[in-house]
């Protein structure tokens, strides 16, 4: 039994306690926490503390709730998928990516017409309210069950020029980036990654669980003087995955020394 004896709301030193045997390692990654009725008698409070107790370590993140089988201290492990962001071309002007074998797709992409946002635009080098093409996909990788969600936008003005484009907006990227290229664009890519909290909807579809961040990756090809032509947008569980990148240095330009 641990007697509680700190200042604040009863149930916030519960959370307090219960924090410290997780963070000390008493209460072991991934293993089953206390039922309610052992937390009780450890802490000699009334279920309704425990309960707000646990949901205040659920919103931080320490714990999962597991539903029909219990509470679980959050996993520190690392994530179970590392997605590579490589691109490569293969002799016969095909794009691969290393994780394209890795996702399905969970539901038929939705393809619509949408406008740019104040991000979106940014991204794009478009002013608001700019007419696009969105393809929306749901992935899933079919070893761990990780799922990803997948954008990609296409404004107008470049699918224009591109009749096979504008006529198949929801073509894979890799189909994209060929067409572009057949289409006499030399490409090349640039990439940002971020970590926010999901919307309602992300964390559904995404299958969150409580108090779990995404990472937001927002890709750009870019085409002659560096135009933005086409932006997609990934989104998964931070719980569940992570990117890795091949870096390589570029060529630095000569200067010319004066004469």
């Amino acid at each position: 039994m641990t007697e509680i004896q700190r200042p604040g709301a009863l149930y916030q030193q519960v959370a307090a306690a219960i924090r410290e045997a997780i963070l000390s390692g008493e209460f072991a990654p991934d293993s089953l926490l206390p039922s309610e009725a052992q937390l009780m008698a450890r802490y000699q409070v009334s279920r309704p503390t425990v309960r707000n107790a646990v949901a205040a370590l659920r919103a931080e993140g320490l714990i999962d709730v597991r539903h029909g089988k219990g509470s679980f201290v959050r996993s520190d492990g690392q994530p179970v998928l590392t997605i590579e962001r490589r691109i490569s071309r293969t002799s016969d002007g095909q794009f691969v990516m290393p994780s394209g074998d890795v996702w399905t797709e969970a539901e038929q992409p939705s393809t619509y017409r949408t406008r740019t946002s104040k991000i979106t635009g940014h991204f794009l080098a478009l002013d608001e309210e700019e007419a696009l093409f969105a393809c929306d996909r749901l992935l899933t990788d079919p070893e761990t069950g990780t799922r990803a969600m997948h954008r990609t936008l296409i404004p107008f003005e470049v699918a224009e020029g591109i009749p096979s484009l504008a006529q198949e907006p929801g073509k894979a990227p890799t189909e994209v980036y060929r067409t572009l290229t057949q289409d006499g664009h030399k490409l090349w890519w640039s990439e940002t990654v971020r970590a926010r909290m999901p919307l309602p909807d992300e964390r559904t579809t995404l299958q969150l669980p409580d108090a779990t961040p995404i990472l937001h990756l927002s890709r750009v090809t870019h085409g002659a003087d560096d135009r933005p032509l086409i932006l997609e947008e990934l989104r998964v569980g931070a719980d569940r995955a992570e990117v890795a990148y091949r870096i390589t240095a570029d060529k630095q330009t000569t200067r010319r020394r004066p004469a």
